[in-house]
């Protein structure tokens, strides 16, 4: 990617972002939390590092309860209500953002579904793309590449 920066926000233009790098993976999640709270029948979110994201603008945060139980931070804009990125878990210092928020979200499709459990009946998938029940093991589904960002970013920033 270079130089190049990802730039992406809210509806209104109130809250704007930029990635310092491409995402680390993007999936779909047809979880039924993804759903109620999308309103929609999965979402399509992409695993960045917490240092590559920097936000400009007013966003809030509600705490909410993820699908494992484990407690969701989720920002969103205060203006407009774009949510636009999750913090699952700081422990593994990575965001979850909300792909479609990105200016060229076309060029980060979903690598997996995952929580197809859930599908709804009437949605067809790809047969191009990788699709779990449930969730996945990163070390065993992720890009090398990724996996090697994310290992070097967790040596340095522990």
């Amino acid at each position: 990617m270079g130089d190049e920066k990802l730039k992406g926000g809210c509806i209104c233009g109130q809250v704007r972002y930029q990635l310092k790098e491409k995402p680390l993976f993007t999936q779909a999640c047809h979880c039924k939390d993804c759903k109620v709270l999308t309103g929609s029948s999965y979402v399509v979110n992409s695993s960045v590092l917490e240092n590559t994201l920097t936000v400009e603008g007013e966003v809030s945060s509600t705490e909410l309860k993820a699908g494992s139980g484990a407690p969701c931070k989720t920002y969103f804009c205060v203006k407009c209500g774009t949510y636009v990125y999750a913090d699952y878990d700081s422990a593994v210092k990575r965001f979850t953002l909300r792909t479609k928020t990105l200016d060229n979200s076309h060029k980060f499709p979903p690598q997996v579904h995952i929580f197809i459990k859930n599908k709804d009946p009437w949605l067809n998938l790809s047969k191009d793309v990788i699709c779990f029940e449930e969730m996945y093991d990163p070390k065993k589904v992720w890009p090398e590449d990724s996996l090697k960002r994310y290992s070097e970013y967790l040596k340095d920033n522990s």
